[in-house]
């Protein structure tokens, strides 16, 4: 690998030299006066300029940065086509441009016949070598070290493989043959490394599905080009220059099959997936959104769009019982439905319970109503003292609703009743001074609990600003200094407000600091951000009210490796600016609340992610507080222009930074009071970084 790797350098002056060689080469062979002026090029020479060619234009593509950017796996293939279908095109131009001057200049058609093959040789390698590596960019995507290591080894065997075939002659050695079809195998097992494929979603999946067909198409279109001219009598290549494209054409378009197949057998299951991480999305924005609803209304009328949503019901009403302040919510359907069932409900006596039929049209009571519906969910909403409503939802189609639909819905309404009861709650115990005792003591408690100093030394800039909206919030952040070279950064935001939140936030900070005593580096036993999450995931669980959760996000700076590892558990996206590119992003990671799954597959919804920092970059941590404030027109604040600003800011210090987004955030508000608590933390890596 080490060898590849000083190649590099010279691999396009290579390939560009080579190329002009086997021009050079050809033209003298298909002209008989030039043969005899200058001497006919041996087959042996041809073979090796083309083959210097191909190893040069494929040991430039390796050599390129990855085009895989996050996710736009789409994209990817688009880029792949746009140059390819262009070349495609030129080189059928190029084939009916020769044959028809061939037919005006017949002295000059060898020569013609030549130069565009040589010219669409030329072409078509470069198509192959972007092929191949588009297809390593996805196969490399998500995948372990040892798919990664195979896949070098397997690149390696392949490219002697096809060179032994390109000198080997016209006919392929039996010993070769084995050696082929032993890749081939190896070929279908990394193929199956695919991941990629699980993150489109269905139309997204179709659209790949084309664009792998257009590809293969287009391949296609060279290699019967090729194959037209392999008897060709004026033709100067020998054959073997011809067995060498077709076989690696194969390859390449080996893998273009392999994710036509994988893409194209995920698609009947691609629904569910979607279905399925539509329920878990809904879930936890449905709990976030509860936990800030300022009105009963609000609450309820949270809970009707999730389930409605995520339920993808035709027709949906939520009927509240005396107690509930809100009118009923309805969605696509008319009066005498509601009625209609509602009646027969009460008749049967099974109007306030759980209730699941999938086959309307033939049942008994539902059958005399013609309802233009096949099945039903009845989920009523009560605690054990209060009965709230009803949630009532239809779908046209028999057996549309199952009962991992029905447990769904009541974690939906149970959170929903929580809410509600705990809406109430507030309102009458602000009513009474004691709670206004309670406010200030938890007001002073978290106060105690912010950092009053913040890190300083010679890597970073770090400036913060915190903001709570009533007498006590729910956000924090924590700051710890592990070793001289590393250092723990958390923020978050605990749901709910007052003496509650103000003690989750304080069992937050001790979990934080005793978690930190298991990070021992010097022993090779670091504690992954992942982890981390793990753990205090696990530790709130035993603690945290079942309506309570928590956000947070957790970095590891290592000063020594210029780097930080991360982890995100539902918390806002960090803001960063990379100095070397320019560019402004949020880092796009997976992550759950804390507190929501409270078991051991909670580890399987956070993941670790690394970044290399450079100088001057730039990190803005935040809670929702700052990117969901509103101005009177009930407008949010918005990452968009949280990230506008920062583009525009990122050469000043921290705290002319944070300055900047304070001054911005408070004249988008223009005096109105936060919607939610703010804190922010602004980080910048200095530009001149000591020897760690």
């Amino acid at each position: 690998m080490a060898f590849l790797r000083k190649l590099t350098p010279m691999a396009l002056p290579v390939a560009v030299l080579s190329w002009l060689g086997l021009l050079v080469c050809m033209l003298l062979r298909a002209s008989p006066s030039a043969a005899a002026q200058w001497g006919t090029p041996p087959d042996w020479l041809i073979l090796t300029v083309q083959a210097l060619f191909a190893a040069g234009l494929f040991l430039h593509e390796r050599s390129r940065p990855d085009r895989l950017r996050g996710t736009e796996f789409v994209a990817l293939m688009r880029q792949l086509l746009v140059w390819p279908g262009a070349l495609a095109a030129v080189c059928v131009v190029l084939h009916l441009a020769e044959r028809l001057l061939a037919s005006y200049v017949p002295a000059r058609s060898a020569v013609l016949l030549n130069a565009f093959y040589v010219i669409n040789l030329g072409l078509f390698v470069y198509f192959l070598a972007r092929t191949c590596y588009t297809w390593r960019s996805l196969v490399f995507f998500r995948a372990q070290p040892r798919t990664r290591q195979e896949w070098r080894w397997f690149e390696i065997l392949l490219g002697v493989a096809l060179m032994f075939r390109l000198l080997s002659g016209d006919s392929i050695p039996w010993v070769v043959l084995p050696v082929l079809l032993a890749l081939a195998g190896l070929g279908v097992y990394l193929s199956a490394h695919q991941q990629w494929i699980a993150y489109l979603n269905r139309r997204q999946k179709w659209e790949v599905v084309f664009l792998q067909l257009a590809i293969l198409g287009v391949m296609a279109v060279f290699v019967v080009y090729f194959l037209s001219l392999q008897r060709d009598p004026q033709l100067a290549g020998p054959l073997a220059q011809h067995a060498f494209l077709v076989l690696t054409s194969f390859f390449a378009g080996f893998y273009a099959v392999m994710g036509f197949l994988v893409t194209l057998f995920n698609l009947p299951t691609a629904g569910v997936f979607e279905q399925k991480r539509e329920e878990i999305l809904s879930m936890q924005r449905l709990s976030q959104l509860i936990q800030k609803g300022q009105s009963e209304k609000e609450v309820y009328s949270l809970l009707f769009d999730s389930a409605v949503q995520t339920m993808e019901a035709d027709a949906a009403w939520l009927d509240l019982g005396s107690e509930g302040s809100a009118p009923s919510l309805a969605f696509q359907v008319d009066t005498e439905t509601r009625e209609g069932i509602c009646r027969l409900l009460a008749d049967y006596n099974i109007g306030h319970i759980e209730y699941l039929n999938n086959d309307l049209p033939n049942s008994a009571g539902f059958r005399a109503l013609e309802l233009p519906y096949g099945s039903l969910i009845v989920m009523p909403l009560r605690s054990s003292k209060h009965h709230y409503g009803t949630l009532y939802l239809l779908k046209e189609t028999r057996q549309g609703f199952d009962r991992e639909n029905l447990s769904l819905l009541h974690i939906f309404t149970s959170q929903t009743v929580l809410s509600i009861e705990n809406l109430r709650l507030l309102e009458e115990s602000l009513q009474t001074e004691r709670v206004k005792e309670e406010l200030k003591i938890a007001s002073i408690v978290q106060e105690s609990l912010i950092p009053k100093t913040l890190p300083a030394d010679s890597w970073f800039e770090i400036r913060w600003h915190s903001l709570p909206a009533r007498e006590v919030g729910g956000d924090f952040y924590d700051f710890l200094q592990l070793s001289a070279s590393r250092i723990a950064i958390i923020i978050g935001d605990v749901s709910g407000k007052g003496t509650t939140a103000a003690f989750h936030v304080a069992q937050m900070k001790g979990i934080f600091h005793s978690l930190m005593l298991l990070d021992q580096p010097a022993k090779g036993q670091p504690l992954q951000p992942s982890k981390f999450m793990a753990m205090a995931n696990q530790a709130l669980s035993h603690c945290l009210e079942r309506s309570s959760f928590i956000t947070a996000s957790f970095y590891i700076v290592d000063y020594k490796e210029r780097g930080f590892a991360f982890a995100r558990a539902g918390h806002c996206h960090t803001l960063y600016y990379n100095a070397i590119t320019e560019e402004t992003f949020y880092f796009q990671t997976e992550g759950l609340g804390l507190g929501i799954i409270r078991d051991a597959s909670y580890e399987k919804r956070i993941k670790n992610m690394y970044y290399d920092y450079n100088p001057g970059d730039v990190m803005v941590m935040y809670t929702d507080g700052i990117v969901e404030a509103r101005n009177a027109q009930d407008e949010e604040y918005g990452e968009d222009r949280l990230r506008k600003l920062l583009e525009r800011s990122h050469y000043l210090e921290a705290e002319e930074i944070k300055q900047s987004i304070i001054r911005d955030l408070e004249q988008f508000s223009r005096g109105l009071p936060p919607f939610d608590d703010q804190t922010l933390l602004v980080i910048k890596f200095k530009n001149a970084q000591p020897v760690a």
